[in-house]
């Protein structure tokens, strides 16, 4: 069975954040962006943001490899980089099924 992708814009979500916590748009805003940034500062000193029963976004550092140029096909290295995961906890998983 086929289902069509949906996408959820910041503005999107600050209207939900809005009407959910009783808020105005720009409160939401506000707040939205202030936990936006707590979390980019956190993952930038490589701690763990941890928010029970929804998840946890880690930074987890990926090892160079190589790779492949899809139009010509010259082999090249891919370098090492830190990426951000992100782990669903047991309450959103479990409201996802």
């Amino acid at each position: 069975m086929y289902q069509e992708e949906t996408l959820m814009t910041k503005a999107e979500l600050v209207e939900k954040i809005a009407a959910r916590g009783n808020l105005t748009k720009a409160g939401a805003e506000r707040a939205l962006n202030a936990f936006l940034a707590a979390v980019e500062d956190a993952l930038c000193k490589d701690a763990k943001v941890t928010l029970t029963g929804f998840g946890t976004f880690a930074v987890e550092n990926r090892k160079a490899r190589q790779g492949r140029n899809p139009r010509t096909g010259e082999t090249l290295t891919i370098p090492a980089c830190k990426m951000v995961r992100f782990r669903a906890g047991k309450t959103l998983k479990d409201s996802l099924n």
